[in-house]
């Protein structure tokens, strides 16, 4: 069986020199892209709780709830 190492250099022995130089480009970006990203905890695995915000809404809303609120009266005039 052919190592993954092997076939990349097979193949780029194949390739004109412009489409290496641009696989040489592509490899450093992806390689940046991995450096930056390592450090970095990936929250979009984290699986979402549902419920975490249950009991900080109290239902029916006051009767005020419309009216607008004083910290804002010098921004209504």
């Amino acid at each position: 069986m052919i190592n993954i190492e092997t076939k990349i250099l097979e193949t780029l022995g194949k390739m004109p020199i412009s489409l290496q130089e641009e696989l040489l480009h592509y490899a450093e970006y992806l390689q940046e892209k991995y450096s930056e990203n390592n450090g970095n905890i990936n929250t979009s695995n984290q699986k979402r709780r549902s419920g975490i915000l249950e009991g900080t809404f109290v239902l029916p809303l006051p009767d005020d709830f419309d009216e607008s609120l004083e910290d804002f009266e010098k921004y209504m005039r």
